[in-house]
């Protein structure tokens, strides 16, 4: 029997509104997935409307009240004996300008993992060849990096000839496989803890950080900005990316303490950890574009400005998308 209708409204509405929110949410998203914590929770609200519902149910004067806990009980009731298949039909865009953003922001705490791994690595790889330039022998990973910057930039410049005429395509499509490659690998390591994920985070920081440090220290800034930011505005993330996936992967085999077993651990993530790589993957067609019919041009072909500017603006568009997109279906 309730002796204070008023009070009981105003202690009980929190849960109602709760559970109105999970429903419109599982309503509008009919790929949307609840862990078993959620799924407890939306079990508790269930009940407890329920209960709700039978003590008004007395009070005549409270009509409005109980219609609301009958609409709220009977759709919750028809959400969770559903016995009709959901429509499973892959819609692209949908996956891409939603799942994908909400799934980088759902697993945001690896990706800052990452980023600090990576970051680590290049702090490290810039004071190694600040202190030591003759450790490029050892850092730099292509031939071309080891010789002196500004011999290099001087024949960038000063050659008039498309050095890349006829084999644009093909420049590109290495660059895919081989990023894509490193990229699985970086992710598929997650299954050693994470330790791998980890050293192939930080070792491609320590390249990018030797990288920058060289340049830099030659008195070429203009030329580096202008040759990385194009594509490495988006390798770089899709790199970084694999190593979220990575750390997810490291998450679910190590298990946080969690009473689960490996395998439904996996198949929680599994979705998750595959849309990350495919995303990343669709990135890195992007960015081997870019690299191979961009940032092989150096002054006076195309302006260092424009290069950056363009580099820039991409950088500022990823992260405007991975930030906003997909917030108005009220996930994540």
């Amino acid at each position: 029997m309730i002796l204070d209708l008023q009070k009981f409204i105003s202690d009980e509405k929190p849960y109602w509104s709760e559970l109105d929110e999970l429903l419109t949410r599982l309503e509008r998203d009919a790929f949307g997935k609840m862990d078993v914590v959620q799924v407890q929770r939306f079990h508790y609200l269930y009940q407890r409307a329920s209960a709700d519902l039978a003590k008004v149910s007395g009070f005549s004067a409270e009509a409005d009240i109980r219609r609301y806990l009958e609409a709220l009980v009977a759709r919750t009731y028809a959400e969770v004996h559903e016995v009709r298949q959901k429509s499973r039909r892959f819609k692209p865009i949908d996956w891409f300008f939603v799942i994908f953003p909400q799934t980088f922001r759902r697993h945001i705490h690896a990706f800052a993992l990452a980023v600090t791994v990576t970051l680590i690595g290049t702090i490290f790889g810039a004071i190694a060849i600040g202190l030591d330039p003759d450790a490029k022998a050892i850092i730099m990973p292509f031939p071309h990096l080891k010789g002196s910057p500004s011999e290099r930039v001087a024949e960038e410049e000063k050659s008039q000839e498309d050095r890349m005429a006829g084999h644009k395509s093909s420049f590109a499509g290495y660059l895919m496989t081989h990023n894509t490659r490193v990229s699985i690998f970086t992710f598929a390591l997650g299954a050693t803890y994470g330790v791998g994920t980890v050293i192939m985070l930080f070792y491609n920081g320590v390249i990018l950080g030797g990288v920058a440090s060289d340049y830099v220290l030659a008195g070429e800034t203009p030329f580096l900005l202008g040759w990385l930011l194009p594509h490495g505005s988006i390798e770089i993330p899709a790199i970084l990316l694999a190593g979220q996936a990575g750390l997810v992967l490291a998450s679910a085999v190590i298990g946080w303490g969690k009473r689960m077993s490996l395998k439904a651990r996996l198949r929680q993530v599994s979705g998750d950890m595959v849309t990350l790589i495919f995303s990343l993957a669709l990135m890195l067609v992007w960015a081997g574009f870019v690299e191979s019919f961009l940032s092989q041009y150096h002054e006076p072909v195309i302006p260092y400005s424009v290069k950056i500017g363009f580099g820039v603006a991409e950088l500022m568009a990823l992260a405007l998308f991975l930030s906003l997109a997909g917030r108005k279906t009220g996930a994540a």
